[in-house]
């Protein structure tokens, strides 16, 4: 008998656990990497967090900290001020696109596109994704290339793909 509660307790523990994992958002799983702090900086300071925190569903490419550092010299530090907030929320926004997309769909649906997919973001621009060397890739209305090194981060409300550079809209 008290193995078999001790079995019980332990499955709900699990239980719990996982639907505290799923209950999560894009935002929870960006502050929880110590390789996004600049990212939620840039969040925050564009007043992004509770729009990323709603029901969504999202699927954010997330620059890291070496993404972001690959910016031209004080390009960063130029769009956390509070006067360039609109311009921050801009190129952030350009980050997520309306819907969940895991690796699989976005793959599935680049070769149904015949090796060219465009993703319309919540900033209203284009990001075009394609494969190279088995990796998705994303093109920026820049010409801009970065590449998702981290797939599939789950979220209650979407789904966080990692890239090595900030893509950045028109």
């Amino acid at each position: 008998m008290m193995f078999k509660k001790l079995v019980l307790s332990l499955v709900a523990s699990i239980a719990l656990s996982f639907s505290v994992s799923a209950q999560k958002t894009v935002v929870d799983i960006a502050v929880g990497s110590a390789d996004h702090t600049t990212l939620v900086a840039a969040v925050k300071a564009a007043d992004l967090v509770t729009t990323l925190q709603s029901t969504g569903p999202f699927t954010v490419f997330a620059p890291t900290n070496a993404a972001f550092a690959k910016l031209p010299a004080g390009t960063l530090e130029f769009l956390l001020k509070a006067e360039n907030k609109a311009t921050l929320a801009k190129i952030l926004t350009y980050h997520v696109v309306a819907g969940k997309f895991a690796a699989g769909d976005v793959v599935k649906a680049i070769n149904d596109a015949k090796g060219t997919l465009s993703l319309k973001t919540v900033s209203g621009a284009t990001l075009l994704a394609s494969l190279k060397d088995g990796k998705v890739i994303l093109k920026d209305e820049k010409g801009g290339i970065s590449t998702v090194v981290v797939a599939d981060l789950m979220a209650g409300n979407g789904v966080v793909h990692v890239i090595d550079s900030v893509v950045l809209p028109n």
